[in-house]
Protein backbone atom coordinates (compact mmCIF):
# COMPACT_ATOMS: atom_id res chain seq x y z
CA UNK A 1 0.00 0.00 0.00
CA UNK A 2 1.69 3.56 -1.54
CA UNK A 3 0.65 6.37 0.84
CA UNK A 4 1.17 9.97 -1.07
CA UNK A 5 2.83 11.19 2.31
CA UNK A 6 5.34 9.18 1.50
CA UNK A 7 7.06 10.80 -1.34
CA UNK A 8 6.23 14.38 -0.09
CA UNK A 9 9.09 16.31 0.60
CA UNK A 10 12.59 15.77 0.28
CA UNK A 11 15.05 13.10 1.80
CA UNK A 12 17.71 13.51 3.79
CA UNK A 13 20.06 13.05 0.53
CA UNK A 14 17.77 15.76 -1.06
CA UNK A 15 18.30 18.20 1.85
CA UNK A 16 22.58 17.42 1.75
CA UNK A 17 22.73 18.04 -1.57
CA UNK A 18 20.88 21.19 -2.15
CA UNK A 19 22.85 22.66 1.29
CA UNK A 20 26.12 21.97 -0.58
CA UNK A 21 24.76 23.26 -4.03
CA UNK A 22 23.82 26.31 -1.93
CA UNK A 23 27.14 26.73 0.09
CA UNK A 24 29.24 26.69 -3.50
CA UNK A 25 27.06 29.29 -4.89
CA UNK A 26 27.34 31.17 -2.08
CA UNK A 27 31.32 30.98 -2.13
CA UNK A 28 31.32 31.59 -5.90
CA UNK A 29 29.32 34.42 -5.12
CA UNK A 30 31.57 35.69 -2.56
CA UNK A 31 35.02 35.29 -4.63
CA UNK A 32 33.10 37.91 -7.34
CA UNK A 33 31.93 40.38 -4.94
CA UNK A 34 35.49 40.34 -2.85
CA UNK A 35 37.54 40.56 -6.13
CA UNK A 36 39.40 44.04 -6.93
CA UNK A 37 37.01 44.73 -10.53
CA UNK A 38 34.14 44.41 -8.69
CA UNK A 39 35.40 46.32 -5.62
CA UNK A 40 36.52 49.28 -8.40
CA UNK A 41 33.34 49.18 -10.04
CA UNK A 42 31.24 49.36 -7.00
CA UNK A 43 33.48 51.67 -5.45
CA UNK A 44 32.73 54.01 -8.87
CA UNK A 45 29.00 53.76 -8.70
CA UNK A 46 29.01 54.98 -5.51
CA UNK A 47 31.17 57.57 -5.74
CA UNK A 48 29.49 58.45 -8.81
CA UNK A 49 26.10 58.59 -7.25
CA UNK A 50 27.07 60.69 -3.91
CA UNK A 51 28.61 63.42 -7.09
Amino acid sequence: MRTEAADAGMSTAEYAVGTLAAVAFAGILLKVVTSAGVQNALSALITKALK
